[in-house]
């Protein structure tokens, strides 16, 4: 970050890195809710001559799947916020969201932390103020603590849908899993 920048500047800058941010997430959303809706995408069949029909599971047969032995239908958690039963084509869509969603979350939190640097330079530079300006930083303060706000908010509710999405794909593992007789 330039210090040369003004508030404002870094202000605007904040908010596009926000929407940014926001686009990035409901793209996650979106593209999760997608994998969802496709049951080509999450049904895994397997016959007792271990034919696979699943598309799926042939694009992934040297994957975790074939490698955990979850290849009966049972979601397998890779610890990156979702499961490995995914299109192949899909998953480079939200490993592709994903990256820039936590890129456009570091760009604001660099800009959040270059505001009170660019008004400590201003301040500096410039002893007295004008009431003018004075009030535009007050304003920009503002603006900056509601968007730290709603991004902590938004962040709060996209964990929450992740987290029920998680459940879902258990459920749906436990429901496609054979029962036992």
């Amino acid at each position: 970050m330039s210090v040369s920048k003004t508030t404002q500047e870094l202000a605007m800058e904040g908010q596009k890195h926000l929407e940014e941010t926001i686009e990035a997430a409901y793209q996650i959303l979106a593209l999760m809710n997608n994998e969802l809706c496709n049951p080509a995408l999450w049904s895994i069949t397997t016959s007792s001559s271990n034919t696979t029909n699943s598309p799926i599971v042939a694009a992934n047969s040297n994957n975790s799947l074939s490698q955990n032995g979850a290849g009966n239908g049972d979601s397998v958690y890779d610890g990156t916020g979702h499961g490995s039963v995914s299109s192949v084509k899909g998953n480079g869509a939200l490993d592709e969201a994903r990256f820039r969603y936590k890129s456009s979350i570091a760009a604001l939190r660099r800009v959040l932390a270059a505001i009170p640097i660019s008004r400590e330079a201003k301040a500096f530079e410039t002893s007295s103020g004008s009431p003018e300006d004075e009030a535009d930083v007050e304003k920009l303060e503002v603006q900056a603590s509601n968007l730290r706000k709603e991004l902590f908010k938004k962040n709060g509710y996209i964990k929450l849908l992740i987290d029920q999405l998680r459940d879902l794909i258990s459920d749906l593992s436990t429901w496609q899993s054979p029962c036992s007789a």
